[in-house]
């Protein structure tokens, strides 16, 4: 399974029709994804073959740590997303010493009802990978996207193996932090993980932040 991080609805496209299996949909790559318009949400669903899980976190970027008026508008965008019929969303909290928020993810799973929950890579930020699973798990979230506490998800396939041996079956590890098909075979044998989250973007100079559809087909034939 590979699921494509789509800054914008042309990428959507290319992951859907070059064989993805899942699309993390955001806005502002620039400050790292934050929630798409609800609209363009809506209007992939109608017309993408695979889910679209959209990222849930306030335009302004920067940590995970939210305010009241922040924490009132997450919850908005995360029933507006099941409103729309999302299958999951990717979404995260911390507190101020960088460990997850057990109350405001105790809070994201009920507002969030039957979709799935992909922590993302606020984990990363995470003193202790080992305690945020054991979290994450007895809350009963279905993935955490993570490098292993690295800049890349190759630099981190040490931890991402301990991590998926820990996890067994209740919790998907999928790795992700510049993924790509000149590495995921190596990542993958380390790791043993069975899902991968990657932009596909090859030309890191463009202000299009396009994925691109060549490399996502060698992402996903290299993982067959």
């Amino acid at each position: 399974m590979l699921e494509v991080c789509a800054y914008n609805v042309a990428s959507c496209f290319v992951a859907d029709l070059n064989g993805a299996g899942r699309i993390e949909f955001c806005a502002n790559p620039a400050l790292g994804g934050t929630t798409p318009p609800i609209k363009d949400v809506r209007e992939l669903l109608n017309v993408i073959g695979i889910p679209v899980y959209p990222i849930i976190r306030p335009a302004r970027g920067g940590d995970f740590v939210y305010s009241k008026e922040e924490t009132e508008l997450i919850k908005q965008e995360i029933q507006a997303c099941r409103q729309a019929g999302c299958k999951g969303i990717s979404t995260g909290a911390a507190s101020r010493d960088n460990r997850l928020d057990r109350e405001m993810m105790l809070r994201i799973m009920d507002w969030a009802g039957p979709m799935e929950i992909t922590c993302h890579k606020v984990f990363d930020e995470t003193p202790d990978a080992f305690e945020a699973l054991e979290l994450l798990m007895s809350l009963g979230v279905k993935r955490v996207l993570t490098s292993g506490l690295k800049k890349t998800a190759l630099e981190g396939a040490p931890l991402l193996s301990q991590l998926i041996k820990h996890a067994g079956d209740r919790i998907i590890i999928m790795p992700g932090g510049s993924v790509r098909s000149t590495n995921i075979k190596e990542i993958s044998a380390i790791t043993g993980a069975k899902e991968f989250h990657s932009s596909a973007i090859t030309n890191p100079n463009s202000d299009l932040f396009l994925a691109d559809e060549i490399e996502v087909r060698a992402i996903v034939a290299a993982m067959k």
